[in-house]
């Protein structure tokens, strides 16, 4: 069952450093009511969750691995731990968090981004955050932004239980049901009626532990009216055995409320990404999704949007980059089930050095759904002969009242592109590599500064092989 792949140390990549897990607890790998009644116990669960988890468990017991995709025989449970807590607490602020963690999230831009550009911030090591901060104005105008724990337990506790999995329900799919059996950090946020934060919040997760997986929960609701983006960051080093993320995003936009949605992914290709994240669209409101896949030996994401009250919107753009020894299949679902709604799908995939990149889609249009539309564009470029590219849409529409688009490209680096900029006196692998960045620049021109700057600057990278 298990595969073993040797990855190569890259020591020109920002991201491939690690520390020792001194003083840190790590539950025992694999899967067992025990194992996840302990997990309950650490976190000091109130009782419907512990019931929760243990429903998850059985419905994980039941399901079948998905057959459809990527091939994921190498992932073993049995020999994945499933929680590793670091050595401190939560903290409020920055500078008790303990010095190796620090380093961690300093040499990733965590500390920088929020004094510049972030209104809030939680940072994950591993299995907990350990950091988390939300600016007093923002506090001020009723945001609230929390660990996800925290939010069990406070105030907004009843809302978190209505909500919670209600979107991405256990039984969707086995991996689902292992996120509502081990789950652990992530982040919760509510925006009241009215309220639009100016400035992002993120959450940055970094996976640290060998052979272990990360299963943070992030539920954000924007209520009536309301406006907010959140940036959602992750990354981890190297290991040459197999390490799992399943975390899981639900996201409800009230009536008239915008989200912004963003993510840029570099998990180490040692990682299998097997995320589910889902957002529900009330009447007049509207769904940015922008998405930057980077990482991870093999990828199944698709953010699906439900557009359920009259002239709902959802917007995806998202680009990906295989380079060798990744397969990564990744897309967006849009759900139309009321009148006049409206979804746009722009993505732009790359693939390297033998990777292989699948874009995978799927528009529901219900008979209700009328004068809705729905477009559709994928853009893939393949960078040698040795690597491939496939799309996969599918279309499932109930009623004629709609307007409908699909359109899929497919090409090569131009040789008469590199030779002018060459003539120009740029080099051939710096031409490439701008060739490379401009295909990628629908995503870029959507991310903050900073974000767009580490996206360029992580396709500079996979152009090199340094990640």
């Amino acid at each position: 069952m298990a595969e073993k792949q040797d990855i190569k140390s890259m020591a020109d990549s920002p991201y491939d450093f690690r520390y020792e897990e001194k003083g840190f607890y790590r539950n025992e790998a694999g899967l067992t009511a025990e194992i996840v009644a302990k997990l309950s116990d650490d976190k000091n669960d109130p009782e419907w969750m512990r019931e929760f988890r243990q429903n998850a468990l059985k419905i994980y017991n039941e399901l079948k691995v998905p057959e459809w995709g990527p091939d994921i025989s190498g992932l073993n449970i049995e020999e994945i731990a499933t929680y590793v807590r670091p050595n401190t607490k939560m903290q409020g602020k920055w500078e008790d968090v303990p010095d190796d963690i620090k380093e961690t999230f300093e040499k990733l831009g965590i500390p920088e981004a929020e004094r510049t550009s972030l209104a809030g911030v939680g940072a994950q090591y591993d299995s907990e955050l350990v950091y988390h901060n939300l600016q007093d104005e923002v506090a001020k105008q009723g945001v609230i932004y929390t660990d996800f724990e925290s939010s069990l337990r406070g105030e907004y506790a009843d809302m978190v239980r209505e909500h919670f999995m209600q979107l991405v329900k256990p039984d969707d799919h086995k991996f689902a049901a292992l996120h509502g059996a081990v789950w652990s950090g992530g982040s919760f946020v509510y925006v009241p009626k009215g309220v639009k934060v100016e400035v992002p919040l993120q959450s940055y997760f970094r996976l640290n532990a060998k052979g272990a997986g990360q299963f943070e929960h992030t539920l954000i609701i924007v209520d009536e009216g309301a406006d907010v983006h959140f940036i959602e960051g992750c990354s981890a080093p190297k290991y040459n055995v197999a390490n799992l993320h399943a975390g899981c995003v639900e996201l409800y936009v009230k009536k008239n409320a915008h989200l912004r949605y963003s993510t840029v992914e570099n998990w180490s290709k040692n990682m299998y990404n097997l995320n589910t994240k889902r957002a529900r669209v009330e009447e007049g409101g509207s769904i940015e999704w922008v998405s930057g896949s980077f990482g991870s030996h093999i990828s199944y994401l698709y953010p699906q949007s439900d557009l359920i009250g009259r002239g709902a919107r959802a917007e995806f753009t998202g680009v990906t980059f295989a380079g060798e020894g990744q397969n990564l299949d990744t897309g967006a679902k849009m759900v139309h089930i009321a009148p006049n709604t409206t979804s746009v799908i722009t993505t732009k995939s790359l693939s390297k050095s033998g990777g292989v990149s699948t874009y995978r889609s799927a528009i529901y249009i219900g008979k209700e759904a009328k004068g809705s539309r729905a477009s559709v564009s994928c853009e893939s470029l393949m960078l040698d002969n040795i690597s491939r590219s496939d799309t996969v849409p599918a279309m499932d529409i109930h009623t004629d009242d709609c307007d409908v688009g699909h359109e899929a490209k497919i090409g090569r680096i131009s040789n008469d592109a590199v030779f002018y900029l060459m003539s120009r006196g740029i080099s051939e692998e710096e031409a490439r590599a701008m060739i490379v960045s401009g295909f990628a620049n629908p995503v870029s021109k959507e991310l903050p500064l900073e974000y767009a700057v580490e996206m360029n600057n992580l396709i500079r990278l996979e152009m090199k092989g340094g990640l």
